[in-house]
């Protein structure tokens, strides 16, 4: 019994101390639509660009869990919903995918991400790709 109530006081301390990733607190899909899940409750947002039916992707701030960009797998808005530079209709993702796009941080690295997309080309191979989104460039 007393293994158990230790057991059970270390994962209480253990959870206490656990810091949230925020990294992915805000979500976009469908169409124009989005949640918010920074205030602890899910907030509806109307503010997104993209028309997406399947497997858009979206990254916050790890800390602040601010918005920095979305995508649909075709094109890349930032928090700002305008166009990323080079960011319009240049990704090889497709509307029809279930996972059309896929936002890693680069590790150790909070500047930099990589968007991996697949495409439903039916007549081709199927092709994965990534491109790299550098958060340094155009502010």
């Amino acid at each position: 019994m007393r293994s158990c109530t230790l057991l059970l006081f270390g994962l209480l301390f253990g959870v206490a101390s656990v810091k949230a990733q925020k990294q992915y607190n805000i979500w976009y899909f469908g169409d124009w639509i989005g949640v918010d899940f920074n205030s602890g409750t899910p907030v509806a947002r109307t503010d997104g660009q993209m028309i997406q039916p399947e497997g858009p992707a979206s990254i916050c701030n790890p800390t602040t869990g601010e918005l920095l960009f979305y995508t649909d797998g075709i094109s890349v808005w930032n928090r700002n919903h305008a166009y990323m530079p080079n960011g319009a209709f240049v990704l090889h993702g497709s509307t029809n995918t279930t996972q059309s796009a896929l936002i890693i941080p680069i590790p150790g690295d909070s500047l930099r991400y990589l968007i991996f997309t697949a495409d439903d080309k039916e007549d081709e191979d199927q092709a994965v790709e990534y491109s790299l989104v550098d958060m340094s460039l155009d502010a």
